[in-house]
């Protein structure tokens, strides 16, 4: 009688122990069908598939904000969620497997639907960064001919941003060396206060005459900001808000994020187009037009672009009227254009396609796989060439991405970042508030 009081409660737990081992068995490409996270547009429904060999259910937790469709009963294999939004606001689906196992939580934002104007522009772009970064070490010559590196044997790094020199907050590489030079008249060494991976660090460095240029240094090479040409992605025409480039600023040398102290964007006209070849990315040649009249003004550098106010509004030909936006679930593969110039300022269209939607946030300036198919573009440039990042992707009618770097064995490909996330940093969703490579960029580098 104990054996049989035992069987089934065994049974139970050999059943539940099948059930969950095939929950933890569910390939992650079904789970990624459902983000932790989305946005819906006001007005504007969407629809998910669930590819599961179980029954599902969803449930929200308010009912007021987001209808999904499927009531409480189970949704089969293949069956598909369809998400009305209400109203704006936020609410929070909870899917169940067998209608108990917890599956997935998926919080949906509803938003207001957003116009923005597309750009295409080339613009220029000055940065002047927070500190001196030091990009590389040089060896000094003294008057008995030895060879000396002072500033590396303190102990100074690569990638070390020099914020000031005897207690004096550094303005530009220049006036690091005018300090340098000063001490090294008056025979006293310098301590320097450097940022490194947000610790600030003491270091005390003697500077040397160096006698081939007879002045006082370190044996350091520093930059303190960056230059280049990029491509405007948007603009608010309403707030004056823009985003560009769809990636970080970065150091070149190091690949630092240029830790901004002040930057300006400013028109930009293409002299020439040199196309790119497999393994030789191509670029944009430019040059800055009303230098000293800013187009805009960068407030952020961060990982899917730079972002701030415009100063003047640009106009787009193509596009007299803004256009909607495409949150991340609206981007599917497919048909697309961009825009960009290739000669003068002349905005131009060209047809391409996305091959891959990648929506995660974390896949910052890499959501999209695009590909050039327009045969005007090819014969002109062979695909993307640098100076193209930012460029804006279109589908559908909507702005969804822009263009953020080629690939190097073939440039008629290349990556792109969703809309969506720009906007995000840009300070457009969420109510205004703000979260948390490549494009022809050059830094201004001396000897210090």
């Amino acid at each position: 009688m104990t054996t049989r009081a035992r069987v089934p409660g065994a049974a139970r737990l050999l059943g539940l122990a099948l059930i969950l081992a095939l929950v933890a068995s569910l390939p992650a490409w079904a789970v990624a069908r459902l983000p932790a996270h989305l946005r819906l547009v006001q007005g504007e429904g969407q629809q998910f598939r669930l590819p599961l060999p179980v029954p599902v259910t969803v449930r929200s937790t308010r009912g007021a904000v987001v209808e999904t469709g499927a009531g409480d009963g189970p949704l089969r294999l293949a069956s598909a969620v369809n998400l009305s939004p209400l109203r704006l606001g936020q609410e929070q689906l909870d899917f169940r497997l067998f209608g108990w196992i917890p599956f997935r939580r998926v919080t949906v934002d509803v938003i207001p639907p957003l116009r923005l104007v597309p750009g295409g522009h080339s613009i220029g772009v000055v940065m002047r960064s927070d500190g001196v970064l030091v990009v590389g070490f040089g060896r000094l010559t003294t008057a008995d001919g030895r060879t000396v590196q002072p500033g590396r044997d303190a102990g100074i790094q690569v990638g070390d941003v020099i914020v000031r020199v005897g207690g004096v907050p550094v303005e530009d590489q220049e006036h690091v060396s005018r300090l340098v030079q000063a001490a090294g008249e008056a025979g006293r060494p310098v301590e320097l206060t450097v940022s490194r991976q947000g610790r600030l660090l003491g270091r005390t460095v003697v500077p040397v005459r160096d006698a081939s240029s007879g002045r006082f240094r370190l044996g350091l090479y520093v930059q303190d900001g960056a230059a280049g040409v990029g491509t405007l992605t948007f603009y608010d025409p309403d707030t004056g808000r823009f985003g560009a480039l769809g990636h970080v600023v970065a150091s070149p040398e190091t690949g630092q994020p240029i830790a901004m102290r002040e930057g300006h964007i400013l028109a930009a006209s293409v002299m020439s187009v040199h196309e790119g070849r497999r393994g030789e990315p191509g670029e944009k040649v430019a040059t800055l037009v009303g230098e000293g009249r800013w187009l805009g003004v960068i407030e952020r550098n961060t990982p899917y672009g730079i972002f701030g106010r415009m100063q003047e509004l640009p106009g787009n030909p193509l596009f007299p009227e803004p256009v909607p936006v495409a949150v991340a679930t609206q981007v599917h593969e497919g048909a697309a254009e961009i825009v960009t110039v290739l000669s003068g300022q002349r905005l131009e269209r060209f047809s391409a396609e996305i091959l891959r939607v990648n929506r995660s946030p974390g896949a910052a300036g890499k959501n999209l796989v695009i590909r050039i198919t327009d045969p005007r573009l090819l014969a002109r440039t062979r695909g993307i060439v640098q100076g193209m990042s930012g460029s804006p992707i279109l589908q559908d009618g909507r702005l969804v991405g822009a263009v953020t770097h080629v690939f190097v064995s073939d440039p008629s490909r290349g990556y792109g970042v969703l809309l969506e996330w720009m906007l995000q940093e840009a300070g457009l969703l969420d109510g205004g508030q703000q979260r948390a490579g490549s494009g022809g960029f050059a830094p201004r580098a001396a000897a210090a």
